[in-house]
């Protein structure tokens, strides 16, 4: 499958983003589990939206996002030096919480399949067999 440009800059600016948010940005309020999951660009590469990982409740959370927007000037001129752009992107922070929306679906899984084997239980019926049989 052929990937557009934006595609390509974008998966080179998260790659980089992570490194300068990882280990050069260094605000106490950014966690060491915080990971850029993905950078969405316009078609133009005027503007990138980043998504950010953190790991902790949604004040971490928030806190995060805060540090890493309030140093919004210091990760742009970073990565300018390190990808060769016409453009420096303006750059747009969101929390990526596709790691909590995963574990709560786990949650209601495990939740469902106890509910089954508990009224398989009560039925009297063996793990295989259906209730029609």
């Amino acid at each position: 499958m052929r990937r557009n440009r934006a595609e390509i800059v974008g998966d080179e600016m998260r790659k980089v983003m992570q490194d300068i948010i990882s280990n050069e940005l260094k605000d106490p309020r950014v966690p060491l589990l915080t990971s850029v999951t993905q950078v969405k660009m316009t078609r133009d590469l005027s503007h990138a939206t980043v998504f950010v990982s953190v790991f902790g409740n949604e004040h971490d959370k928030k806190e995060a996002l805060d540090a890493i927007e309030g140093a919004t000037g210091f990760i742009r001129f970073q990565m300018c030096k390190r990808i060769n752009l016409r453009l420096a992107p303006e750059l747009h922070f969101k929390i990526d919480n596709t790691l909590d929306e995963a574990a709560r679906m786990d949650a209601i899984i495990d939740r469902v399949k106890a509910e089954d084997k508990a009224k398989r239980e009560e039925l009297g019926i063996e793990d295989g067999e259906s209730e029609e049989e």
